[in-house]
């Protein structure tokens, strides 16, 4: 078995807040990432994935093909656009960065394996001090 990452960036904006709950505990829960006009990050994204290598190509995958595959059902879904508003896999949920790294997981698992690999985790990095890592159930 081997592992094998790839990185891409994408830059989203956000907020954290509760609509049950008023600006005053939002504000208390989420400080400023409760900000109503919203915030950004240049995100920072890690996808790893792991398999056997193939003694043809010396791959476990194409790492073109991996590619395309984070652009297609992560990056060009989430970079530049608002997360809480214009992403599809994240209507309805907190816009955390640990909710935010399952539903990327969740988007790539398959499309991966259909591929011939594993997708062994996620990281997702929101700020230079900041990181999410994510394993799966």
């Amino acid at each position: 078995m081997i592992y094998i990452t790839r990185r891409e960036r994408f830059s989203a904006a956000h907020k954290l807040y509760r609509d049950d709950w008023s600006l005053e505990e939002n504000e208390a829960t989420f400080g400023k990432c409760s900000n109503p006009n919203w915030h950004g990050h240049n995100y920072e994204l890690f996808v790893t994935i792991k398999g056997e290598i193939d003694p043809t190509t010396g791959f476990v995958m194409d790492l073109r093909i991996l590619k395309t595959i984070i652009l297609q059902h992560v990056v060009e879904k989430l970079d530049h656009r608002n997360v809480n508003l214009d992403v599809d896999f994240m209507r309805g949920k907190m816009a955390s960065t640990e909710v935010l790294a399952v539903e990327i997981f969740n988007q790539l698992k398959s499309p991966i394996e259909a591929a011939g690999a594993q997708l062994h985790s996620i990281k997702l990095q929101e700020t230079e001090n900041n990181s999410v890592e994510y394993f799966g159930n």
